[in-house]
């Protein structure tokens, strides 16, 4: 039975060391691997190597221990799982894995370790050893990828406010169409979102606009929805999705549009409810980081003024 642990347990190992490469090289089927090999190690390898453990101990009274000792790697490793595949929550899960080794963890290590006369100390200090280690580790994955998550969405902000600038000098010269009224109306949604948004972290939108980055909070979801239902909103992005809604509807019965209205999903990144998925306005600001909320509406607005910049040559 033991050599079967250990050849199972090199296997997985062997799995997650191939997947972590491939993530790190950017290969695909890295995140396949990852999750099938961290599955593994937690769901299978862990529970038989410490059962088996257990069974060969003599006394068998630390039990407690044991269950503790695979709760607390169930709990590390599903953090950083879920942090690596960037999956919802990831954020949540990891602030609750850093202090859960010594708040459950080491309080049952020591109370178990301590009826034991022949327990070598140095164990303690090499458990102790590990679990800063767990930590440190813990924490520079997550500094390094929200780090280069915030970094992109910081350039990427800048880009959108480049384009729009130069749009906003183009001269309308025609009479306000009903698309364009609707347009307007929705960029005064986006325009208000964003001040909500970034009044959160004591920056004004036209800070924002002169230089996208030095958000308190990047990395944090949540706040952006936050932030919009203090408009008394049933939902965070009310007012923006039937806006849009609205818009698209508009695009449908007005003569040159037909191709704007089909493509709109996709140039405005929105989903109406009941098309499968999360809902729309979850995964723009409730599931994402602030940087990426504000990134959806400096996106929505550069496309706005796009589209609100071709008129002159559809009519």
């Amino acid at each position: 039975m033991k050599q079967k642990i250990y050849i199972f347990g090199l296997v997985t190992a062997l799995i997650i060391i191939t997947g972590t490469t491939f993530k790190v090289n950017h290969f695909p089927g890295a995140g396949i691997l990852l999750t099938i090999g961290l599955s593994t190690l937690v769901l299978i390898f862990l529970p038989a190597a410490l059962i088996n453990n257990y069974r060969m101990e003599e006394s068998r009274q630390n039990l407690s221990l044991y269950i503790v000792t695979w709760l607390t790697c169930f709990v590390i490793f599903t953090a950083m799982l879920f942090k690596i595949q960037h999956w919802p929550f990831a954020g949540i899960l990891l602030t609750i894995a850093l202090p859960f080794p010594y708040i459950v963890f080491l309080p049952v290590f020591l109370t178990v370790t301590s009826k034991n006369k022949n327990f070598n100390i140095y164990n303690t200090v090499f458990i102790l050893l590990l679990l800063a280690l767990n930590s440190v580790f813990s924490a520079l994955l997550s500094l390094n990828v929200s780090k280069a998550t915030i970094d992109d969405s910081y350039n990427i902000s800048r880009n959108y406010i480049r384009v729009e600038t130069i749009l906003k000098q183009i001269p309308d010269n025609l009479q306000q169409s009903p698309v364009n009224l609707k347009i307007d109306e929705v960029l005064k949604i986006v325009n208000k979102y964003q001040d909500l948004i970034l009044k959160q972290e004591g920056i004004s939108r036209e800070q924002w606009n002169k230089n996208p980055g030095n958000l308190w909070r990047a990395e944090t979801g949540r706040i952006a929805a936050n932030a919009l239902l203090k408009e008394n909103e049933p939902f965070p992005g009310e007012k923006l999705q039937t806006g849009l809604k609205n818009l698209i509807r508009e695009f449908e019965k007005s003569p040159g549009y037909e191709e704007i209205a089909r493509s709109a999903p996709i140039i405005f990144d929105y989903r109406e409810a009941g098309n499968g998925g999360d809902p729309w306005e979850r995964q723009s600001f409730t599931y994402n980081p602030l940087s990426w909320a504000l990134i959806y509406l400096d996106g929505l607005e550069t496309n706005l003024y796009m589209i609100k910049a071709s008129v002159p040559a559809m009519n």
